[in-house]
């Protein structure tokens, strides 16, 4: 049976990327925005990418450049050497790995964790992220949920983290907004692996919310949460539709 996407995730809003404010020396996917989190009482959504030496890295992007000012995949470098590079707009802390993350946390706030596609192309060529993933979660006692847009690795993280709840995030997959074929996007568009992902929720596109499939999955009791809310107008209007909220850019 598919383990159910945590209560505690659909109370407080999810912020998303930590409680992040560059302006008061809080990057994303900071310990310094994880900490304003909690602080504030939010949950927290966090985002994992992999190192040369097969460590989770709690790092949205796959370029370092827009985040550290330093150009090169994180993927080619060692967890070391991403833990010693600063996070740009902070006070010098760099890269955390998750297993720093979830102490930090240890159990405090509700976790959201995303693991970004390694494959490239939303395909099969995945494995190491959710294995390290999957390792560093072993004994964590916090309410904590996993997700991804690639389905393979949901799929990867119900084989190796059963009891783990885990879901897919969605979109509306315009082509122009995606380095995917055509195909693809217009493939996953709709959310035909929920059911062979077994997965238990969806995070969907805030501005496309009103998507059919996302009222049939909302209808059979499916929880909806969706990214990514800048205003508080804007989560009023989310709020009609999702069951939660991720949001960045303002306090909500």
């Amino acid at each position: 049976m598919t383990p159910a996407l945590p209560v505690a995730l659909l109370g407080a809003p999810i912020a998303h990327r930590g409680f992040h404010d560059t302006l008061q020396g809080r990057p994303e996917n900071s310990r310094a925005a994880i900490r304003a989190a909690i602080d504030a009482g939010y949950a927290i959504e966090i985002d994992l990418q992999l190192t040369a030496d097969g460590q989770a890295m709690v790092f949205h992007d796959y370029d370092m450049r827009r985040l550290t000012g330093r150009p090169g995949a994180i993927r080619q470098i060692s967890s070391a050497d991403a833990n010693s590079i600063a996070l740009l707009h902070g006070d010098g802390e760099g890269i955390p790995t998750l297993t720093e993350i979830l102490d930090l946390v240890a159990g405090r706030a509700p976790l959201l964790i995303e693991l970004k596609d390694q494959d490239g192309g939303m395909g099969p060529e995945i494995g190491m992220l959710e294995e390290a993933a999957t390792q560093a979660l072993v004994g964590y006692r916090g309410p904590v949920a996993v997700m991804s847009f690639n389905p393979y690795s949901v799929a990867a993280m119900a084989r190796l983290a059963p009891d783990l709840p885990r879901g897919l995030v969605t979109s509306a997959y315009l082509p122009r907004e995606w380095p995917l074929p055509v195909a693809t996007c217009e493939r996953l568009r709709d959310i035909p692996d929920f059911e062979s992902s077994a997965s238990a929720f969806i995070s969907h596109e805030v501005e496309d919310l009103t998507r059919p499939r996302v009222a049939e999955l909302k209808a059979r009791g499916v929880p909806v949460l969706c990214w990514t809310v800048r205003s508080a107008i804007q989560a009023s209007e989310a709020r009609s539709i999702a069951d939660n909220i991720t949001f960045e850019g303002y306090a909500a």
